[in-house]
């Protein structure tokens, strides 16, 4: 694969998080940037992301946002807030597939509040 474009803040990529451990979610998915523009735009070594899923389940609805198809994300899909973290930008595997609104970034931001206790 060529060199992929410029990452941006709640831009929505594929990306290979493997090796998972446990109830970590691996294989190639689709996930969310998080990172501040301004760090993306030094080009970091590492990369704050949410993985999406096609699948949630209700105990987690506290916690999941629910992303819809579009752009060339084809799949209406779940941000698994519960499964934020770092990742090295050399796992991300496609140029941008669609972007969220400054809205749906803020959702996000506030769920992982939640899950943190602040």
């Amino acid at each position: 694969m060529g060199p992929i474009g410029a990452l941006t803040r709640g831009g929505i990529y594929l990306a290979r998080p493997d090796p998972a451990r446990g109830a970590e979610v691996g294989k190639l998915r689709p996930i969310i940037v998080l990172t501040a523009q301004s760090l993306l735009d030094a080009h970091p070594h590492l990369i704050f992301i949410c993985p999406l899923s096609s699948k949630s389940a209700p105990e987690f609805a506290p916690l999941h946002i629910h992303v819809q198809a579009r752009d060339r994300l084809r799949v209406a899909s779940y941000a698994l807030v519960e499964h934020c973290r770092a990742i090295s930008a050399r796992r991300i595997q496609s140029d941008r597939l669609a972007q969220l609104t400054s809205d749906e970034v803020d959702e996000i931001i506030r769920r992982l509040q939640r899950l943190l206790g602040s």
